[in-house]
């Protein structure tokens, strides 16, 4: 007979339980409850709440899981050796395609339900700063933009980010073109300075690359 870290399948049950959950939330949406996700999991309420405390701690799983796998995406489509217009749109495309796949997930993590306590809501905010750092550091590394470059660097990765957000969820919300359609929309409004800048030369992007500090994954950081 399994135990209760492993499902019948052998796959352990906290991630079959996230799976779960995973499903009712994209059946459900954001409001998806503890009873539904147990009932998909095929086990009882308080065998949910042994492994995640509360509604709030299962949210911050789903956060984790989903916050990582966008991470790691977004990072790889920065590193993609590419041409510069190509890395671009690759990386707008990542994105928004993390974002066209789960869409009631999501939801669940940008937009908070009414009087939820739990924080839901906001739970992609340290990701979304995440990938502000690390287009920063990209364009930083691989664009040469002159004595302004720490600046103007630290500027667009958190303009870049905050625009694709917010052109992101208005695209998933009311899906007025294809995705294809969308990146190009996007890589347009940011190829201005960005097409005109020199590329840095690639003994100096590898020696940034050696040299700059490991980035902290959300939740893998210190606590105090």
């Amino acid at each position: 007979m399994p135990t209760d870290a492993t499902s019948p399948t052998g796959e352990p049950r906290r991630e079959q339980l996230l799976n779960a959950a995973d499903r009712v939330v994209q059946r459900d949406g954001p409001g998806a409850s503890m009873n539904a996700i147990a009932a998909e999991a095929g086990i009882t309420k308080p065998i949910l709440y042994r492994h995640f405390g509360d509604r709030n701690g299962l949210i911050g799983a789903l956060t984790e899981r989903h916050t990582s796998g966008l991470l790691a995406a977004v990072r790889a489509a920065l590193n993609e050796p590419l041409e510069r217009r190509d890395r671009v749109e690759h990386v707008l495309d990542t994105y928004l395609a993390a974002i066209e796949a789960r869409p009631q997930v999501y939801r669940l993590l940008t937009h908070p339900e009414p009087g939820d306590p739990t924080g839901a809501g906001n739970a992609l905010a340290p990701a979304l700063r995440q990938i502000a750092d690390e287009i920063s550091k990209a364009v930083e590394i691989q664009v040469d933009l002159g004595a302004d470059g720490p600046l103007l660097s630290e500027t667009w990765g958190r303009a870049i980010t905050g625009m694709v957000l917010a052109a992101g969820d208005w695209w998933l919300e009311q899906r007025p073109c294809p995705r294809s359609r969308m990146v190009q929309a996007l890589a347009d409004l940011l190829w201005g300075r960005l097409a005109a800048a020199a590329t840095l030369p690639l003994a100096v992007v590898q020696s940034a690359v050696a040299t700059r500090p490991p980035t902290e994954t959300p939740g893998t950081g210190p606590t105090g």
